[in-house]
């Protein structure tokens, strides 16, 4: 014959002396308790509060040591004034007989910075080296390609070409007219109070094709194209394409990372100048409901403001981005382990560290060429 297990239980009644009195029914063993956790472990803890209140566990039917130790926690490891069973008086009598004492302090380690700061360390040199080795293996590929240009995975470069090219000009030009809006409009405050109006054509023209142009272009690039050559390396490392093609004997840096350098080199300095096209717009549009300056007057005078070199400086930094860009993607793409976890953290890795690549080696642009285009 079966017993019926009814649910835990706490009801709150105040007797006629005035003492609260938590009465605990119902069946308190493990497997029915673990469901009404999150009920019963709040109601504990308020009822708790009450030093003064009696709890009376004569209605529970069953009750395990787990039971008790989750009541006995609840009152704070000690025991109130209860009224209970004979059987379960003995489970109680143990858990008061049990010494409690709180974890020791955790020592704390005076060089755990200087341990994290050489890790990093570690870690950069480690991912340097291996970038430095598929580099070498790229231009060894180029080589070879050179001398048999049949096989050269065009197929490949276009779809990439494709891929992070042709259907990133929508959210380029789109973030790129917004932020020749914005530059367009804060300068014109400024500007407005020198009566130097005619100068935001210089401003928007070098500030666009000289630096925020390559920039902004190599930042969704990264984080749009380089994250999904990371994420698609990665697939392949965990659904074991990549094995299948060492077994072949076909190289991964020929058939899939060559062809993704290749097009980011290609494609990059076409969506600077797409993205500059669509600033110099936004900025236009500003300067003339701002500054009242026509198009006509901004178009003459932007080539005299941007000598011709700021265009080529920008684009040459794109394709060294470009480069950078995929080659750092796929890297950190051949390195996935075949599980989810890691292919998700090196996703992240893969733009964090892309996009860090690329500020550094437009500052140092910066420093190279400050002659160069003024």
């Amino acid at each position: 014959m079966s017993i019926t297990m009814t649910p835990p239980r706490l009801l709150r009644v105040t007797d006629a002396d005035g003492i609260n009195r938590i009465e605990v029914s119902g069946t308190w063993l493990l497997r029915v308790i673990l469901p009404d956790v999150a009920t019963l472990r709040p109601q504990l803890t308020q009822y708790a509060k009450d030093d003064t209140a009696r709890w009376d566990l004569r209605a529970i039917q069953q009750l395990d040591t787990a039971g008790a130790l989750f009541l006995w926690r609840m009152w704070g490891r000690r025991r109130p004034d209860i009224l209970l069973k004979p059987e379960y008086e003995e489970m109680f009598a143990n858990l008061a007989a049990q010494p409690f004492s709180p974890p020791p302090p955790v020592p704390r380690d005076r060089l755990a910075l200087l341990v994290k700061l050489g890790q990093g360390l570690l870690s950069f040199c480690k991912s340097l080296r291996l970038i430095t080795i598929l580099a070498g293996n790229l231009l060894l590929d180029g080589l070879y390609l050179l001398r048999h240009p049949s096989d050269i995975p065009w197929r490949e470069i276009s779809a990439n070409i494709h891929r992070t090219g042709s259907q990133a000009l929508a959210i380029t030009a789109l973030v790129g007219f917004l932020v020749g809006v914005v530059l367009s409009y804060l300068s014109s405050i400024q500007l407005k109070n020198y009566g130097a109006d005619v100068f935001i054509i210089n401003i928007l023209g070098l500030g666009i094709v000289r630096e925020l142009g390559p920039i902004l272009a190599a930042i969704l690039v990264a984080g749009r194209s380089g994250s999904s050559m990371t994420a698609q390396l990665g697939v392949m490392r965990v659904t074991r394409e990549l094995d299948a093609l060492s077994a072949m004997g076909i190289s991964h840096t020929q058939r899939l990372v060559l062809p993704k350098v290749v097009a980011l080199a290609i494609t990059l300095p076409l969506l600077i100048i797409w993205s500059d096209m669509a600033a110099l717009l936004g900025g236009m549009l500003s300067a003339y409901l701002q500054l009242d300056i026509g198009y006509r007057q901004f178009l003459h005078g932007l080539p005299a403001a941007v000598p011709i070199a700021n265009l080529w400086l920008g684009l040459c930094k794109g394709s060294v981005f470009g480069m950078l860009v995929a080659l750092i993607a796929c890297h950190y793409g051949l390195q996935i382990q075949p599980n989810t976890e890691s292919l998700g953290a090196s996703t992240t890795e893969s733009v964090v560290t892309s996009i860090t690549i690329v500020i550094v080696v437009d500052a140092i642009f910066a420093v190279i060429f400050s002659n160069v285009g003024f």
